[in-house]
């Protein structure tokens, strides 16, 4: 396994596998890996003669106040984990080489980035749309591989790819989890003991709307006053952000659930911040 370290190297690197005929798989990420990165680097090794994984804590995605100096790393170990599953090139940038000192082109996609974590996090999507865009110019990969788990990242990256005509497969990987039904995420390190062994509760309050669904109900004030509630009796050390029900792909709020219907949340558990949904319609 390669590491390269700047925009140039990886370019190059990726321009001799193309001309040389072969695919190109790309999995985005920001390290400290777990077994949900590891089940994106798994499936992207499926789906191309050679895999890219970034390894970036993007400052561009990180509001004022929010965990960037914090956040979790452990490149020598994300490196090993890399290595055996088998990636080709692993790219570790340093945010001085990505953004040059007068930076000034963004690239945003306001009407799916309004709602949702969006609404908390107003600078985060442009962020995350910019290095991505950023990543597949470098890279020029014929797929690239995201979480399920963080829905609204991956429905703005489709519409990107889409509206930019970028000759890319975006492919989602569904959520894994612990075997409690917490969504793995490197941000779980935050929380103490107690909050830890609450936190299932997230997603139990969304299988509970679910149930309701598939028994027939389709109100969606009364899914979310029933999740809310069960959060207060069994979550109390959790702080909702957003409780909301939006269409899979528009992302725009819904009144009933109807053929297609998303339940994202997001909830603080002290120092983290979880995010987690479920489809509430086959």
């Amino acid at each position: 396994m390669q590491i390269l370290k700047t925009p140039q190297d990886i370019q190059s690197q990726c321009r001799k596998w193309r001309d040389d005929g072969a695919s190109v798989a790309l999995v985005p990420t920001m390290g400290y890996y777990h077994a949900g990165h590891m089940d994106l680097m798994r499936h992207a090794r499926t789906l191309a003669d050679k895999l890219v994984v970034s390894l970036f804590v993007n400052p561009a995605q990180f509001g004022p106040g929010e965990d960037l100096a914090a956040y979790p790393r452990d490149s020598e170990r994300d490196a090993a984990i890399a290595r055996d599953l088998g990636v080709d090139a692993l790219f570790t940038p340093t945010p001085e080489v990505m953004y040059a000192p007068d930076h000034a082109t963004w690239v945003a996609v306001p009407d799916l980035a309004r709602g949702l974590c969006g609404a908390a996090r107003p600078v985060h999507f442009r962020g995350v749309c910019t290095v991505v865009l950023k990543l597949f110019m470098l890279t020029s990969p014929d797929v690239a591989v995201f979480g399920r788990k963080d829905w609204q990242q991956l429905a703005i990256i489709r519409r990107m790819a889409r509206d930019l005509n970028l000759p890319v497969r975006i492919e989602g990987r569904p959520t894994v989890r612990e075997e409690d039904g917490l969504a793995l995420s490197s941000r779980n390190v935050y929380m103490t003991p107690e909050e830890r062994a609450q936190a299932p509760e997230i997603r139990n309050g969304l299988l509970l709307a679910r149930e309701m669904v598939r028994r027939g109900e389709r109100r969606v004030p009364l899914l979310t006053q029933a999740v809310l509630h069960r959060w207060a009796e069994h979550l109390p050390l959790g702080r909702p952000d957003y409780l909301s029900v939006v269409h899979p792909e528009s992302l725009e709020p819904l009144d009933a659930v109807g053929d297609a219907a998303l339940m994202a949340c997001a909830v603080r558990m002290g120092k983290a911040r979880l995010i987690d949904n479920i489809l509430l319609t086959a």
